[in-house]
């Protein structure tokens, strides 16, 4: 079976706020490198908007940026699931819609051959969270504090105990936690 992992970056409090993120060169590679181990990408509504509104216009026009081009094109390529009730279609190509999270559908995906995939929307993460379907957390705590904001884990009702697998200092400070969770 493959793995679902949860990567996202957070702030030093806790807070899901990509303005606050620092994205520099070895940031980009090192999600350039997490996106090329996978195949399919889950994400929730407003993360999908956000990155279906920025990064196919950088395949079109590359910034110049090698680790920023090659995320723009890796991202564009990969098969994406976005999961929304709202949302009437979905325009970014390799993309499908389904309505809601239905753990059937996501076991039956993990079962398929085939690399990792990949959840990167924090409302979508504490879903398949509460369902567990997650194998790995990979977050990426960046060196801000925000103050407020939308925290990772809200709406978890049960405790989740974690264990620490390894971790990744980046020169500007972040560091990647990479856990699994411990079985019940």
């Amino acid at each position: 079976m493959r793995p679902l992992i949860a990567a996202i970056n957070m702030t030093l409090d806790g807070f899901c706020d990509h303005t606050a993120m620092i994205a520099d060169n070895e940031i980009h590679q090192h999600y350039d490198d997490l996106l090329s181990s996978a195949d399919t990408l889950l994400y929730g509504r407003i993360t999908y908007q956000l990155m279906e509104s920025y990064w196919p216009s950088v395949v079109k026009n590359p910034t110049g940026n090698k680790p920023t081009d090659e995320f723009a094109v890796l991202i564009d390529n990969i098969s994406k699931i976005v999961f929304s009730r709202t949302l009437k279609n979905v325009e970014w190509k390799n993309t499908k819609l389904k309505k809601e999270v239905m753990k059937e559908e996501v076991l039956a995906l993990k079962k398929q051959a085939g690399s990792n995939i990949l959840a990167g929307s924090p409302s979508l993460i504490v879903a398949l969270t509460q369902l567990d379907l997650i194998d790995e957390y990979q977050i990426n705590i960046q060196p801000t504090v925000v103050g407020k904001g939308l925290p990772l884990f809200i709406n978890i009702k049960d405790r989740i105990n974690l264990r620490l697998l390894k971790t990744k200092t980046f020169k500007c400070g972040a560091v990647t936690h990479y856990y699994e969770p411990r079985k019940k």
